[in-house]
């Protein structure tokens, strides 16, 4: 059932080493390597910096001591603390270095694939419902034809596939970024997850919005554990990209010096919205590209490999919104057209909705709407252009004037002069330049 800004389903934390489903030489080595790297000596210090409850940690840490890779170092005793101290061992360094070759990845232990695909599909972005009412609020900023929320509402609703297509200028990325915003709810993402005995990172900074406030302090583990620490609270991830997006960008991203794999944008972006702006822009034919989403928009599933050449699943819940300046017949086959379920046009503004933009966008910049610059544009300019209007026109426009003002030191104001020196930097004028 979908559920509105839904209630955020929790990972509960592993309790035993066992319950992380992970080799127990992969964790250990990563122990190791993690004490080496952050010169750590407390339990509570590993347990933080594996993002693991102390309990799981402590067994990690015996298993050590047993094998003869950390040794006890008692009490220190200038510290209140009566946590004992532990250290590597020659052999363990020796090991920790061993580890370090074969991937420099130290830190939170990692999540299994089947956990993360589990818990992928208890946040699922197909499982979240939005209303004409949120949306709206998402939308507030945007003057928008009748109708339009109506057909992006059901689009956004259905986790499908969204084109946005029309001329430039007119909004796409902006009501992109409104679908965005208007789901609103938290979702848990992993920092790492494991393959084959492989780490791959998943949480990123620039890609994810954390919200956990207590996510990074290291008192906040011991003192609750309301969810698997080894995951991060974020807001629906949003991945956008433009004429950037290449075909590497979506497979595994294989770090030859460190060997650590990230993971591609379309799986830091599971749960969230993946943004293709500018389709037609890239270095792709964009055949090329809607052929690489078909098979995972269809199916809920991509495909990704190792170095090795090991193929593997990882779930694809992302709502994938392309958005062009380009006619789709222009772009795509009828085949890929009829993968692609909303194509929604984003037409430029008429007379109307232009003079509710220019009202709207004067009232953003605190600036005095005139009448009379509004009937010149509408009387004089904009019938010498076909009446073509764009929704960036109008803060273009304003935007000009303004900086003229300030450079002539000028009282802030709207006046007919103004205007058409705004106007000739609108449009480039056709001519032959001599060499």
């Amino acid at each position: 059932m979908k559920h509105m800004t839904s209630a955020v389903h929790a990972p509960t934390p592993p309790l035993t080493l066992a319950d992380t489903g992970l080799e127990m030489v992969l964790c250990r080595d990563i122990l190791l390597k993690t004490v080496f790297r952050r010169n750590l000596s407390l339990a509570s210090e590993i347990a933080d910096a594996l993002c693991i409850l102390p309990p799981v940690a402590m067994e990690l840490i015996e298993i050590c001591r047993e094998n003869g890779l950390l040794e006890t170092l008692g009490i220190r005793s200038a510290n209140s603390s009566t946590e004992l101290r532990y250290q590597l061992t020659e052999g363990g360094k020796s090991r920790a270095l061993d580890a370090l070759a074969q991937s420099e990845y130290f830190g939170a232990l990692p999540i299994r694939m089947e956990d993360f695909r589990a818990q992928a599909a208890r946040q699922s972005i197909t499982d979240v419902a939005i209303t004409k009412e949120r949306l709206q609020g998402s939308m507030s900023h945007l003057v928008l034809p009748d109708g339009m929320l109506d057909q992006l509402g059901p689009a956004v609703n259905s986790g499908k596939s969204v084109l946005l297509y029309g001329p430039p200028g007119n909004g796409k990325s902006s009501i992109s970024n409104g679908i965005r915003d208007a789901l609103g709810d938290k979702i848990f993402v992993p920092r790492v997850i494991e393959y084959a005995g492989q780490v791959i990172s998943v949480y990123d900074p620039i890609v994810h919005t954390e919200t956990d406030a207590d996510a990074h302090d290291p008192s906040s583990l011991r003192r609750a554990i309301q969810h698997d620490p080894r995951y991060v609270l974020c807001r629906r991830p949003t991945v956008m990209t433009g004429g950037e997006l290449t075909l590497d960008m979506l497979d595994l991203n294989f770090n030859q010096t460190s060997r650590t794999y990230q993971a591609p944008l379309q799986l830091k972006a599971t749960g969230g919205v993946f943004i293709v702006d500018d389709l037609g822009r890239q270095q792709e034919p964009p055949q090329a590209l809607i052929n690489r989403w078909i098979v995972p928009m269809e199916g809920g599933y991509d495909i990704l490999s190792l170095q090795s050449g090991q193929k593997f699943m990882v779930p694809f819940d992302t709502l994938v919104i392309f958005s062009t300046n380009f006619a789709p017949a222009e772009l795509f086959d009828g085949a890929a057209l009829r993968r692609i379920y909303y194509k929604i046009l984003i037409d430029g503004p008429n007379r109307e909705d232009f003079i509710k933009v220019f009202l709207k966008i004067s009232q953003h910049y605190k600036i005095r709407p005139s009448e009379e610059v509004i009937t010149h544009l509408l009387t004089n300019k904009y019938p010498a252009v076909d009446n073509n209007f764009a929704s960036y026109h109008a803060p273009f426009l304003i935007d000009q004037m303004l900086s003229i003002c300030e450079y002539e030191q000028r009282e802030r104001e709207m006046t007919v002069d103004l205007v058409d020196r705004a106007w000739e930097n609108l449009f480039v004028k056709e001519r032959t330049i001599a060499n």
